[in-house]
Order: C-alpha cells, then structure tokens, then sequence
C-alpha cells in the first residue's frame, strides 16, 4: 500500500512518503483482517551516504521486517576503507542487490504480489542536477534512471487512485478497464490513450521552484489520507508524512520527520540543557 512520491525540480530532489504499514492477519477460523502500523519508516536515508535517500512503497514487508528495518545491514555492507562517495546509479544497484539477496532469503516459493518498490534519488559530485532510479523487488530490479539529464518531472507509486485523478484527470484503473473491456476495439486504443491523456494536469517542472515540489508531494499524500478516511476503501496512506530534499550543495535535509516522543510530548525535540520546552 502507502505513497511514495519522488520530485525531480531543477533546484534539487523531493522525496516524500506516509508512514503507514498494511499486514493481513488471519486467525483459525476467523475471517482476514486489515492491521496497520503508523510510524514505519518508508523514507530511508544511510549513515555516510548524506547525498541520497530513497522512498519505498508497494510490499511492505520482507518476512515480517520492513525494508528498513534492514538498513543498518546494508550500511554495513557499504563501509569502505576511503569513504569514497558513490555514484547514484551505482548506489542504486547496491541498494537493488541488497534487498533482491534479502528476498531470496525471505519469501520462499512462488510470489504472485505487488513487488517492494524502490526510488533512489540523489546528487552526483559535480552534478547540476539530482538523479533518480526505480527498481521493483523481485521482478525487475534492474534500477533505470527517470527523467535524465535537464529532464524533470515526479516518479510516484503506491495507492495513486485518487493522486492520479489530480494530476492524470482519471483513475489508473481507467486504462485496464478499457483493455479489458469489450467497449473498445485493439485498435482504438492507442488513440483512446492519446486523448484521455489531454486530462493532464499541466505543471511547468523546469520552472517549478522546490518550495512548490515540497507543497505538491505533501499535498498529494494529505488528500489521500483524507479522501481513503471519508471512503470506502483499504486505508493504506497514513501516519505521518516525512518529506525531505537533496540540492546541488546541501545534502539530504528533512523538511519533516518522525521523532520519538513519550506519551504527554508531541515529537518536538527538547533540549536538555533548557530544563524544560
């Protein structure tokens, strides 16, 4: 379930997801029901790799451990002897063959679920611009890069039923129901696509300062945890939503995150020193 959504400005990279985790327990002889969990983390970022982060959505689990719950492993497995920063491409593909061995060790036999989805976003040394790659674990964990170069734009996934029909004008389902259904012909739907792609909500992203990124990805992740409360539907977006950027000449910087906090606080960090907030 949940939402990623990652955002490729020309100012620098905005990476924002939900905190919320959907399992399905089931009892003998009892019915499955729906369990979440609202402070998972789904935006993860790497001890001595401050230039990049990544967002993942879709599977929430390996086993019963979410993807970062693994991460003090994979940390480990990066430590090199000169500390040399890596390549966002290449960062992505460790990242990739990581989590593709931790699945072989975890999900034994046929898998016919949504896959663990990754977007790695970062900054190369010398880069103008950020760098961003999707993979999805197991099926196709070869990372491939979104919107090179001078290209920008917003890499997403999850639950988009109601994001899509902001920015695309229509339900992702739109489109397999039209395949599927006997209403339109093979051959109309190549220019049945062309025209509901008119829809578009058109946002100028060469332009679009990172302010407005960090509003949009926030705003797209807010409205789906209202219209999922107000509807009828797995409420899979929820918790907090932590956002954060990566520019040319700052590394990864929350803009809001999680903190832990005890049962009468309210997350907000207290210096000890102050004697009080």
């Amino acid at each position: 379930m949940s939402l990623g959504i990652v955002i490729k400005g020309p100012e620098g990279v905005v990476l924002a997801a939900d905190s919320r985790v959907t399992l399905t327990a089931a009892q003998a002889g009892m019915a499955p029901i729906p369990i979440t969990f609202d402070n998972v983390t789904k935006l993860l970022t790497f001890s001595g790799h401050p230039y990049v982060g990544a967002v993942t959505y879709g599977q929430a689990v390996i086993g019963l451990r979410t993807a970062h719950s693994f991460i003090p492993e994979f940390e480990l497995e990066l430590r090199t002897g000169d500390a040399k920063r890596i390549p966002i491409a290449d960062f992505a593909s460790e990242l990739s063959r990581f989590f593709m061995a931790r699945w072989k060790e975890g999900i034994a036999g046929e898998y016919n679920g949504p896959p663990m989805t990754f977007i790695v976003a970062g900054y190369d040394e010398g880069s103008p611009y950020g760098k961003v790659f999707l993979f999805h674990i197991p099926a196709e964990p070869k990372p491939l890069e979104q919107h090179s170069g001078q290209e920008f734009g917003m890499t997403w996934g999850g639950q988009l039923q109601i994001a899509s029909r902001i920015i695309h004008g229509y339900d992702p389902m739109l489109i397999e129901m039209a395949n599927q259904g006997s209403f339109l012909q093979p051959e109309m739907q190549h220019a049945y696509k062309a025209e509901i792609a008119k829809l578009q909500w058109q946002i100028p992203w060469q332009i679009l300062p990172l302010q407005d990124c960090v509003d949009l990805a926030a705003n797209l992740i807010s409205i789906t945890k209202f219209m999922q409360n107000v509807g009828i539907t797995i409420r899979g977006v929820g918790g907090m939503t932590e956002i954060a950027t990566v520019t040319r000449t700052r590394d990864l910087s929350f803009v809001q995150r999680k903190r832990l906090h005890g049962e009468y606080s309210d997350g907000v960090e207290i210096d000890p020193r102050a004697g009080g907030r």
